[in-house]
């Protein structure tokens, strides 16, 4: 507990692994936790190594609560809002006021998905014994949870898992294969990922330029809301550049305010500058088709991949309920 354990990683892949011996998991969607108990003692760990425990008081409680002496769990810190992950709720955690916290912590409590061990259920180190021996030990410990922490679905069924891929099972972006006779292996990328890719149509509302240069660099997208409202829910960029000098061309000659009539690209954070936060807004004609991942408070939570234009598509046809 007094030096970082950096966990297991993923390393993602188009298909899943196929042939026996893998292990299927949702890929939970969180902040990644080695979550550790010594005693009276608990503290919960990020994947970058630094210390969760203050941000989520209510978890260490759930955790002192397991009536085991020493407890080493890897798994994910989730928050849910009607239902659905929020990422956006785990990062209003890192805040340094705790007042602010404890408030979070009861109005929208953080719940803990555990998928691995590094300790029996009798204490002892078990991080060089394969998966398959870690997930029984898992079981055993599983039964001292108490509610907020639990153990994750999981199944060697390759074609159960792929209905998870295509279904997304209870709201997860993606399915983790591990092979049964792994050890762990702190901080090494041994795990394999897929995630579900989805597509949709969307305006381009705006786009911004290459920095230091007049040729655009990403396109900015909008979907519209029941009541007509355009609004900015992420960019894509990643064009070809021997296609930029005619597509800026073409986008130049749009250039018309608002762009977006409803929430709009915000302006300079700490990580933009106030140039390249700077973007030119478009009249509503455009619609691409673009591919992503995951969607967090109406916005895509990743960049994403342009697939294609779309002439053939009205831009009123480019509404919410395609990522809902």
């Amino acid at each position: 507990m007094r030096e970082p354990v950096y966990p297991m990683e993923a390393k993602s892949v188009g298909e899943l692994p196929t042939g026996g011996g893998w292990l299927y998991e949702p890929k939970w969607d969180g902040f990644r936790c080695l979550a550790l108990k010594d005693g009276a003692g608990v503290e919960l760990q990020g994947k970058s190594g630094k210390p969760l425990a203050r941000f989520f008081p209510e978890v260490v409680k759930m955790l002192s609560e397991i009536k085991l002496a020493n407890v080493a769990l890897d798994g994910e810190l989730r928050i849910e809002i009607d239902g659905v992950a929020s990422f956006d709720a785990l990062q209003m955690r890192l805040h340094p006021a705790a007042s602010r916290i404890k408030r979070l912590s009861e109005e929208t409590p953080a719940t803990l998905v555990v998928f691995d061990t590094l300790l029996s259920a009798k204490g002892l180190p078990i991080d060089e014994l394969p998966l398959s021996k870690r997930q029984a030990e898992l079981q055993r410990i599983a039964r001292k949870f108490k509610d907020g922490v639990s153990m994750s679905e999981s199944t060697e069924d390759v074609s159960l898992a792929r209905r998870w891929l295509k279904n997304g099972y209870a709201g997860t972006d993606g399915v983790v294969a591990k092979q049964l006779d792994l050890p762990y292996r702190f901080g090494e990328r041994v795990m394999l990922k897929v995630k579900r890719i989805r597509t949709a149509d969307c305006v381009v509302g705006g786009f911004r330029y290459e920095r230091g240069k007049k040729v655009v660099g990403s396109l900015l997208l909008g979907l519209y809301d029941k009541d007509g409202l355009l609004h900015h829910v992420g960019f894509t960029s990643g064009l070809a550049s021997v296609d930029k000098p005619e597509l800026t061309a073409k986008l130049e000659k749009l250039i018309a305010p608002p762009g977006f009539t409803g929430d709009a690209p915000g302006g300079p954070s700490r990580w933009t500058t106030d140039r390249s936060a700077e973007w030119e807004p478009l009249k509503p004609k455009l619609v691409v088709e673009v591919s992503y991942d995951h969607v967090t408070g109406n916005r895509f939570r990743h960049g994403t991949r342009l697939i294609r234009w779309r002439p053939d598509k009205a831009p009123r046809q480019c509404t919410f309920d395609q990522i809902a």
